[in-house]
């Protein structure tokens, strides 16, 4: 009850002063207002446009480094791999099931980074489908 006694007192003192008031309204306030309300609405809009590119190259650059980083730590495996399919078809068959075990244990010896790697590859595939079609769907 305290609050309510409180807004209507402010409301009724507001009253006062701008009855009291002989300041003289200019004649372009109106658009002058509308005006500086649509400028800061596009200066929203802006610094969100900003945000999603900024957002959309820090996934490309995480996209490129999990790509580069990703044959340097699994050198071994994907040695062991390429140098199946070197060997023949025959081969080739033989050598990837003796590799899956290796290559499942090093990626369970290593299920820290490769979190952090699915986790870098989400943000940039989530990054790059905002940047191509955000917005599309967003309007619709």
């Amino acid at each position: 009850m305290k609050n309510r006694l409180s807004e209507n007192s402010f409301d009724e003192m507001l009253g006062r002063a701008l009855r009291a008031s002989s300041e003289p309204v200019p004649a372009d306030f109106t658009p002058k207002t509308i005006r500086q309300i649509r400028q800061a609405e596009q200066r929203r809009i802006l610094a969100r446009v900003v945000l999603q590119e900024r957002l959309a190259l820090a996934g490309c650059i995480a996209l490129l480094a999990a790509a580069a980083l990703v044959p340097m730590l699994l050198t071994d495996a994907l040695a062991g791999v390429l140098q199946g399919t070197a060997a023949g078809f025959t081969d080739q068959g033989r050598v990837f099931v003796d590799k899956i075990p290796q290559t499942l244990q090093a990626l369970l010896a290593r299920w820290q980074l490769c979190a952090v790697m699915a986790a870098v590859i989400g943000l940039a595939g989530y990054s790059l489908a905002d940047l191509l079609v955000g917005d599309r769907l967003r309007m619709g």
